[in-house]
């Protein structure tokens, strides 16, 4: 049977760690055997290069530098319009301006798949331009997927194209999976801390401010924040403020390999996040995976139809630090609601967000798409 000819195109690719980049070499590498897939990115900075990763072909088009958060690279229009040539379906993670600009402008007549990640929400003078293109691109959609229907109804943009929309849930790496049923942790003595565990880039958009003045009232617990970012003085110098930096942990420099330890050693993750930027929070399903309960904010995006409020965790309102406290407080003193959330997260993770099943949605919508 002849295969689909895929062309995914993302900003950036693996060795780049990000969670739309992870959701893309996911793709690339689990449907390799089923699709002809090839990849196009961007390099951050550097020239043309094409290479093969776990048998997939990558192309990343040269690149002058990121600005706004984008790539600054004619090459990519030229390396589209040579790749698109015999491709049945062009899939495109979105945002990418670049992808919308070249799919409109190219006269492409195959299938085009959006991937939804989130809407743009910072960048309001890039909007002013982008906008018409981001408009005919979702006029001439075959498809566009979400992770859940809280991407469909928190964007500004879908509930127009509510009709092509599909959801397929982010998945968890088979091997984290593996990994979760192999740790064993330590045994916590009955007097040990709470651990809460942070995991995320230290940006505006990811509340830790609101963590850690919340976290200042909890009495009983810890904290581990994982990540770096603009904000990781600022946040360490508000620790020591609030007289806390005997009980919170900065580690800005965990490996993958390590991360798996880390979430196995924690009590609950935290996910404090108050701005739509967040749009689901791949970090929420791999601390389910280990049967860790989550707290999270209700958010106009993915983020609470992940952990559920009351059956896998506990949802509080963004910038709520009375609320969040509270949060923290109530898993800190009742053991039993913590095991009774964690064991609901474990299974969630299963019967929801394998990556077997989203790439097996994915190959069946590829199909319909293409006969």
């Amino acid at each position: 049977m002849k295969k689909i000819k895929v062309l995914q195109i993302n900003k950036l690719y693996y060795p780049v760690i990000g969670g739309v980049e992870k959701v893309v070499q996911q793709i690339a590498e689990g449907l390799s055997s089923r699709t002809d897939m090839k990849v196009l990115v961007c390099q951050k900075k550097s020239k043309y290069k094409t290479e093969k990763i776990n048998n997939v072909e990558i192309h990343r088009a040269s690149s002058m530098g990121i600005a706004l958060s984008m790539p600054l690279s004619l090459d990519f229009f030229r390396k589209f319009n040579l790749l698109k040539k015999d491709r049945d379906i062009i899939h495109i993670h979105m945002p990418f301006p670049l992808a919308d600009v070249a799919v409109c402008l190219s006269g492409f007549k195959g299938k085009v798949v959006l991937w939804w990640h989130s809407d743009i929400v910072r960048q309001k003078k890039l909007m002013l331009f982008y906008k018409p293109f981001l408009t005919k691109l979702l006029k001439r959609a075959d498809l566009i997927i979400a992770a859940t229907e809280g991407h469909i109804n928190g964007s500004d943009y879908l509930p127009e194209y509510r009709d092509k929309c599909f959801v397929i849930p982010y998945g968890v790496d088979n091997d984290l999976l593996k990994k979760s049923d192999n740790i064993i942790p330590s045994k916590k003595e009955p007097d040990a801390p709470v651990r809460f565990l942070f995991v995320g880039r230290l940006a505006y958009y990811k509340g830790c401010d609101v963590l850690i003045n919340a976290f200042s009232n909890v009495n009983g617990a810890e904290l581990i924040i994982i990540g770096n970012g603009p904000l990781e003085s600022q946040l360490k110098e508000q620790a020591d403020s609030l007289n806390i930096s005997h009980k919170v942990q900065f580690s800005s420099n965990v490996s993958n390999d390590d991360l798996p330890l880390h979430f196995a050693g924690c009590d609950v993750l935290v996910l404090p996040s108050v701005a739509k930027s967040e749009a689901f929070g791949l970090v929420q399903i791999e601390a389910m995976a280990f049967g860790k309960p989550v707290i999270n904010t209700r958010l106009p995006s993915g983020v609470p139809h992940v952990s559920l409020d009351g059956q896998t965790g506990l949802t509080v309102p963004p910038s709520d630090t009375n609320s969040l406290t509270s949060a923290m407080q109530k898993l800190v003193d009742e053991t039993d609601l913590r095991k009774n959330f964690g064991e609901a997260a474990y299974k969630r993770v299963r019967e929801e967000f394998s990556m077997d099943i989203m790439l097996n949605k994915l190959h069946e919508q590829y199909k319909k798409l293409v006969p």
